[in-house]
């Protein structure tokens, strides 16, 4: 089969122990990241199969026109907008997908927390350029942690923040919270109190649409001139602007984040990067070889499988001719 795999930024895809699994296929791996219609037609025109790394690249029924040849599309990790199911679906193009459960994620979150509080980086810097300490950290330890959505990386983050001696609690919706007290966790009386009374608040809520812009410039404003968020979830929960303006303003007086609303972001070509107080790393939440080899097994394991005629785990089985 003729396979693409787009996005590849660290060209480590091929350095994986699970390529081998496509040995005796064509596939092109590409390195950088192109945009629209004309562009990704292109690249994909002789694609049997495509390989997704998680949302950098988009499908829709456009781009689909345009590839003939494509006819099974391998997302690494869960689907998400960026694929038009639909329009595969139409087009006979199969859509498969798997899951990476490990804790990369949650460990970066906890990463940029705890970096930022002790200004890590720029301390390091400082020592590189010849100088001593230049900033005062505060610890984790005795501080309130607010953990909005106790899915799988909110309940690890809840559990590391528990272990160094914090004062754990949650806000998101009633099932959410609901698993949260069931381990023990305090649940937030209010999303007010949340927002005013936490040290440090982490992200861990899935975008869709009812998730877009959920934290509001209001809801930044209630946070402490010291208080800490973190975002390795989506840029688009924030409120597009709110977060670059509320550092401004010093409510909160500091971020650490690890996505953005358009990726890759190059040439420091972001509002965040030119802030002091805010911590920024370029979305290497998932990016682990451990993870990697789960999330890229999985999508090879689909494209074996169809070429052998017994793919069967796919989400739109209705697109499969006869």
């Amino acid at each position: 089969m003729h396979i693409a795999i787009p996005d590849d930024y660290q060209d480590c895809v091929r350095g994986l122990n699970c390529f081998a699994r496509l040995a005796g296929h064509d596939v092109r791996i590409y390195n950088d990241s192109v945009q629209g219609t004309d562009a990704l037609a292109a690249r994909f025109a002789d694609a049997q199969a495509i390989v997704l790394t998680r949302e950098r690249t988009r499908i829709d029924a456009a781009l689909l026109d345009r590839l003939p040849q494509l006819r099974l599309i391998c997302q690494t990790g869960k689907l998400a907008g960026h694929v038009d199911l639909d329009a595969c679906t139409a087009r006979g193009v199969l859509v498969a997908e798997g899951s990476g459960a490990g804790s990369a994620t949650a460990e970066i979150a906890w990463t940029l927390a705890l970096a930022s509080r002790r200004h890590l980086v720029s301390e390091v810097n400082r020592l590189r350029a010849g100088q001593w300490q230049g900033h005062l950290g505060q610890q984790m330890g005795g501080q309130r942690l607010g953990i909005w959505s106790y899915g799988r990386i909110g309940r690890q983050v809840a559990a590391y923040g528990r272990a160094f001696g914090m004062s754990v609690w949650v806000w998101g919706r009633d099932a959410s919270t609901a698993d949260a007290r069931a381990d023990g966790f305090e649940v937030a009386p209010s999303r007010e109190a949340f927002f005013e009374q936490s040290d440090v608040i982490s992200l861990h809520i899935r975008l869709f649409d009812g998730t877009l812009g959920i934290v509001t410039a209001a809801d930044l404003a209630r946070m402490k001139p010291t208080a800490l968020l973190v975002n390795t979830s989506r840029a688009e929960l924030i409120e597009r602007g709110a977060l670059e303006q509320a550092l401004v303003r010093g409510r909160p007086g500091f971020a650490a984040v690890d996505v953005y609303e358009e990726e890759p972001v190059l040439g420091a070509n972001h509002p965040l990067l030119r802030l002091p107080n805010a911590l920024c790393t370029p979305h290497i939440g998932y990016v682990e070889k451990d993870n990697y080899e789960r999330y890229f097994g999985i999508a090879f394991d689909h494209i074996v499988a169809y070429a052998e005629g017994r793919l069967n785990n796919v989400l739109n089985p209705q697109a499969r001719p006869g």
